[in-house]
């Protein structure tokens, strides 16, 4: 079925909307970058926030994207599909967690993430390889996003990254 086919298909189902990114995961090329792009407008809202909210809205991310990933992947009937963007969308805002929120800091963190999540180094390939479900959907890009927020953390302490 193709990806305009898929999403027509979808009709009112809240839970696909959103794990699809509202349709950014059926872009033709690159639906993870396109969801990532998702996370920006998110990390903007999440930083006017206090830091317990922050941290209660990043555990609902993860506890709603495992829930949805699983119910998107069954739908799709496939493990892992591009097309599920939530966790793209997840992981970029765990990887802006504690970071000032400037236009070099949001590319850095954007560039690294979609980087790590892509080419997956050790712990991430380690990680998506033994976990299976919404839970291994979100559980990589999760990881992907706190190694980005330490790196960045690490360029901006160095002042390697100037904000």
């Amino acid at each position: 079925m193709s990806e305009v086919k898929k999403l027509r298909t979808i009709g009112f189902k809240p839970s696909l909307w959103f794990a699809f990114g509202l349709g950014a995961g059926f872009v033709p090329r690159a639906p993870g970058t396109a969801g990532t792009l998702l996370g920006i407008p998110l990390v903007l809202l999440i930083d006017k926030v206090p830091v317990l909210w922050q941290v209660s809205i990043w555990i609902v991310l993860f506890v709603v994207g495992c829930v949805i990933c699983q119910q998107a992947a069954n739908w799709l009937g496939e493990q892992d599909p591009s097309a599920i963007v939530w966790d793209e969308i997840a992981g970029y805002c765990i990887a802006m967690a504690f970071v000032p929120v400037t236009p070099i800091t949001i590319v850095a963190a954007f560039v690294l993430f979609r980087w790590l999540d892509i080419i997956k180094p050790w712990p991430i390939s380690w990680i998506e390889k033994r976990t299976s479900g919404g839970f291994g959907i979100m559980l990589d890009d999760m990881l992907a996003g706190i190694l980005t927020c330490g790196v960045i953390h690490v360029l901006i302490t160095f002042r390697i990254l100037i904000i």
